[in-house]
């Protein structure tokens, strides 16, 4: 669970994120994957992994809660937390940190989770430094 210094939304990201993980489909990896999404709103969207037979069908839990957030008309992250089984923090895949980038800014909060709590917390830039976005299209996301 997270520490007396954490902000006050990471519980609620944590429990969200554990709950979703519980609902992984990942009969191929047997590796669940559990993510939350804390909206500009406050707003957390859960999603988790769903495997196919097909890999490249499969969806990670990070597509999933964005678009729980976005289906429910919002936009902005302002911080998700990824969530797996094992002792260390799980990170965002790369197309995962490509994702969080279209709906996030460069000190957005992203929290590395695993069984002993929400880790470390990286910001959008440490995790995806010189990345192409919206602003290098040379405006921003509609």
């Amino acid at each position: 669970m997270p520490n007396a210094g954490a902000p006050t939304y990471l519980s609620a990201l944590f429990e969200a994120a554990l709950k979703a993980r519980a609902h992984a489909h990942a009969p191929y990896s047997r590796f669940p994957v559990g993510a939350a999404v804390r909206s500009a709103s406050g707003a957390i969207y859960g999603g988790c992994n769903v495997e196919n037979a097909a890999y490249p069908s499969g969806i990670c839990a990070e597509t999933a809660a964005i678009a729980a957030m976005v289906c429910a008309g919002e936009r902005e992250i302002a911080a998700i937390l990824v969530l797996g089984e094992g002792e260390e923090p799980l990170t965002p895949c790369g197309a995962c940190r490509q994702r969080i980038l279209e709906f996030s800014g460069p000190q957005t909060r992203i929290y590395c989770g695993g069984a002993s709590g929400p880790g470390e917390a990286l910001t959008m830039a440490e995790l995806l430094p010189h990345a192409f976005g919206p602003g290098r299209l040379g405006r921003t996301a509609p």
